[in-house]
């Protein structure tokens, strides 16, 4: 699974390079079924003037219009830890697996997996360093 992981999060990293083109925050998110991409989106709280467009729940919207409301078969690959928000969209579609990228270091919510259907299971540090270095690539440029 390591290699098809990783694979996927590349998916994931080509939609967060295509945010940080357009000015947002760089994560991006792809929805695999069946070894198959149903979903590919990006953050997009600036284009659409919207704070809850991140790419996770872009990504749920249109994953759901393909496979329906509810994703238990489902994988999430985003390439930053998803914020509560985006783990109670996840624990609604009850998609069945997460899997990031960077670790979120703010800590909103020490034990995420309260938030998650219990049902998902949740994965982290694929690509990790490839992952944080865009996420800091981005800001460093933002400070200066």
């Amino acid at each position: 699974m390591a290699d098809n992981d990783e694979f996927f999060m590349r998916e994931a990293l080509k939609m967060a390079n295509e945010a940080a083109d357009l000015g947002e925050i760089p994560v991006g998110a792809v929805v695999v079924c069946n070894e198959k991409i149903i979903a590919r989106c990006c953050n997009l709280t600036q284009q659409l003037n919207d704070a809850t467009a991140h790419a996770e729940m872009q990504a749920f919207t249109a994953a759901s219009s393909i496979a329906g409301k509810y994703l238990q078969n489902c994988t999430l690959y985003v390439t930053l830890e998803p914020c509560p928000m985006c783990l109670g969209a996840a624990f609604w579609t009850q998609i069945g697996r997460i899997v990031y990228g960077a670790a979120d270091n703010r800590k909103i919510v020490k034990d995420k997996s309260q938030l998650l259907h219990p049902k998902t299971v949740i994965e982290g540090g694929v690509l990790e360093d490839e992952c944080a270095e865009l996420l800091n690539e981005f800001f460093r440029n933002k400070r200066n």
